[in-house]
């Protein structure tokens, strides 16, 4: 894309050289009726209107003067934008035609918005000349579109737009490229940032722009068909003066995007109403609309310290500054290319974020499973179990042989999940159950497990209710009768799935609410690994023993 736009620079450096050939263009005047002495360089204009009137199915006159001042190019060319189809003469002479003249009997065959003539060299020498079109408008016969020149080497008036729409669609094909990159990065990507698809639809759009624009140069449009190519370019443009904005204040957590950009809709909307017709008008407001709304979100994440705000804002101002000076057919692509560039940057940006909070997680992750394995192979634990275990085997064999399996079970479930950051919850109450059965073993009581509502499809952090299990043995005692029991009950709805894990026993540490040591900051890591942002998490006392509760959110909390 950077080739692309030192193409386009130096380009347009080279069509900005001096002028080879210089001329006078003077206002045309009218006049309905046909009369081929009208042709005439000397011919009397008296009575001759300068505005063309209603013509209707009638053939029409125009006749320009041009003053050739210097010619040091070579042959002359003449380029003229009219809507109708015309026969054109040079000093009296017919040096061509656009389309067919349309009469009362046979159909008029549109000729095209813009033409090249050759002129011949007998007729080319410095000095005044006239320039006169026999003209008939059937398609649009109340619209009053002038007649413009314009004189060149003919070389030049062929050559320099093919070479600027060369490079222009070198540029739209980098547009292109862009498009199809950042839709696959979208839609291939693990977690999908709108961001990314919102960037990938404006290159997409600002391709098609640049291809609309300049395929003029390429293909023969008859005028009919002039004002359909305009409205797709002012779509193309109002889309993109829409969507820059909706991007930045996505990408700079804009708070209260929707109000402005529903501002940002209005406007563009009452442009297109209020100036409808006038195309490169409107193209302008709109774009002006879109940098002001773009500024406004910038300057407010300068204020708030965003990454890449600052220069962002450089971007914007030197958009503005290369608008200014620059043709609009040219600046309004400049224009637009340095905000993409500003939007290029500020993804790199982000994109750097997400990998450093990738980083981040793949660390976390790490020290999770670790903190995981620890919680099954910590001295203590280890010790009280092979402890129990000895005294089991001693005493009774078949149960001691029981106890041995229920703890080989336990930590091979605890294997299986040691590298996983979600796992199906059926796993999870298996886990709780070979460690009840383990501590029932080494603390000689009677612990019951309960689970309600439980769906097979869920998935859930690996050892959280298990750690919570762990809590409940750690700090309740059995009630009167010699037993706890722990229960586990699941329920959702359209927005939230609940986990209710609870403990029925003597509460050993009265308080409100248990702040929890490690085993809690375990359980709120995991979530949030899993969950950024939409889960809660509570612990406190109850009337019966010890009560937790999991709420897991489709949104943020």
């Amino acid at each position: 894309m950077k080739t692309a736009i030192f193409l386009l620079f130096f380009a347009i450096l080279c069509t900005s050289c001096k002028r080879q050939v210089l001329y006078d263009e003077f206002d045309p005047v009218f006049k309905t009726g046909d009369s081929l002495a009208w042709s005439a360089k000397k011919f009397d204009e008296k009575g001759w209107s300068v505005d063309r009137g209603f013509t209707g199915k009638n053939i029409f006159w125009s006749r320009s003067n041009v003053k050739l001042i210097s010619n040091s190019g070579g042959r002359l060319g003449l380029q003229i934008g009219a809507f109708g189809a015309y026969e054109v003469y040079w000093d009296g002479v017919k040096i061509g035609t656009n389309g067919k003249l349309g009469s009362p009997s046979q159909p008029e065959i549109p000729g095209t918005e813009c033409k090249y003539f050759l002129l011949p060299d007998s007729l080319s020498q410095v000095g005044m000349h006239k320039v006169a079109l026999r003209t008939t408008q059937f398609r649009y016969p109340m619209l009053q579109r002038g007649v413009g020149f314009k004189l060149d080497t003919y070389i030049n008036l062929i050559k320099i737009p093919l070479i600027i729409s060369s490079l222009m669609f070198i540029m739209a094909g980098a547009f292109f490229i862009a498009f199809f990159y950042y839709a696959f990065l979208y839609f291939n990507s693990h977690k999908r940032s709108y961001p990314v698809l919102i960037f990938s639809v404006i290159c997409l759009l600002f391709f098609s722009l640049l291809i609309m624009e300049y395929i003029k140069y390429y293909i023969e449009i008859p005028y009919p068909e002039f004002f359909v190519r305009l409205e797709i370019i002012g779509w193309l443009t109002f889309s993109i003066s829409l969507l820059v904005p909706l991007y930045f204040s996505i990408q700079f957590s804009l708070k209260r995007k929707f109000l402005l950009l529903s501002a940002l809709l209005l406007t563009l909307v009452s442009i297109y109403i209020y100036q409808y017709g006038h195309y490169d008008i409107s193209a302008r407001y709109y774009s002006f609309a879109m940098w002001i709304t773009t500024m406004l979100i910038v300057l407010e994440a300068i204020y708030r310290e965003e990454k890449g705000s600052f220069l962002v804002l450089v971007g914007m101002l030197a958009s503005a500054v290369m608008n200014s000076y620059m043709v609009y057919d040219f600046g309004i692509f400049i224009f637009y290319t340095f905000i993409v560039f500003a939007m290029l940057y500020l993804h790199t940006v982000k994109m750097r974020e997400i990998e450093q909070a990738h980083e981040s997680s793949l660390l976390l992750s790490s020290r999770l499973q670790l903190e995981l394995i620890k919680k099954n192979i910590q001295p203590h634990f280890i010790k009280n179990t092979l402890t129990s275990l000895m005294d089991w085997v001693e005493d009774s064999p078949k149960q001691g042989a029981e106890f041995i399996q229920a703890l080989a079970a336990e930590f091979d479930i605890m294997n299986k999940i040691a590298e996983e950051s979600l796992i199906p919850i059926r796993q999870e109450i298996s886990l709780c159950q070979m460690h009840l059965k383990v501590m029932g073993f080494r603390k000689e009581i009677a612990y019951q497990w309960e689970d309600f509502g439980i769906k097979d499809t869920e998935l859930i952090p690996p050892a959280v209710i298990h750690t919570l299990l762990e809590n409940g043995i750690t700090h309740n005692a059995p009630i009167k009768d010699g037993f706890m029991k722990f229960r586990l009950a699941f329920s959702e709805d359209l927005h939230t799935k609940e986990y209710v894990f609870e403990t029925i026993g003597e509460n050993r540490e009265p308080s409100e609410e248990r702040i929890g040591g490690g085993g809690f900051k375990y359980i709120r890591a995991r979530l949030e690994e899993s969950y950024p942002g939409r889960w809660t998490f509570s612990s406190m006392a109850s009337n019966h023993g010890w009560i937790s509760k999991i709420t897991l959110s489709n949104h943020a909390i």
